[in-house]
């Protein structure tokens, strides 16, 4: 989950991608009764800038199990969520930091999977709640 910018440099390779699976934490679930999957596949295309950002965009792919937010029943829902990224050798307020050498993707990926997520998990997609569900009994 490392991009080594200068071996990569040295060797010429000023773009390309890479897959990984990423095991979520499970405390970046933001809906309640819900639990993100048992991962996310990420995938991430790089480009070396000649100032030595680099800019990557990030692409992360992961299911939100639980309970639905209006009536409970089980529900899912697939995430794919796309980002684009610019690493800076020198701290600014606007762009992730590293130190000129290496790239973790780990804060990024973190990122990406708290801003992805919806606010609610509908079990489907026009649910009207608990009340319409005792309404049909």
């Amino acid at each position: 989950m490392k991009i080594e910018v200068k071996k990569l440099i040295s060797l010429g390779k000023y773009t390309g991608s890479f897959l990984f699976d990423y095991p979520i934490p499970e405390d970046l679930c933001v809906i309640p009764l819900c639990k993100l999957g048992n991962g996310a596949k990420v995938k991430a295309e790089y480009e070396i800038y000649d100032d030595d950002t680099v800019g990557v965009m990030l692409t992360v792919n992961y299911k939100i199990t639980g309970k639905c937010s209006y009536c409970l029943c089980d529900a899912e829902k697939e995430v794919n969520f796309t980002s684009d990224l610019l690493f800076v050798p020198e701290k600014d307020d606007e762009n992730y930091f590293y130190d000129g050498f290496n790239i973790d993707l780990k804060t990024a990926v973190d990122d990406a999977i708290l801003i992805s997520q919806p606010q609610i998990l509908l079990c489907k997609e026009d649910c009207e709640g608990i009340a319409a569900d005792k309404e049909n009994d």
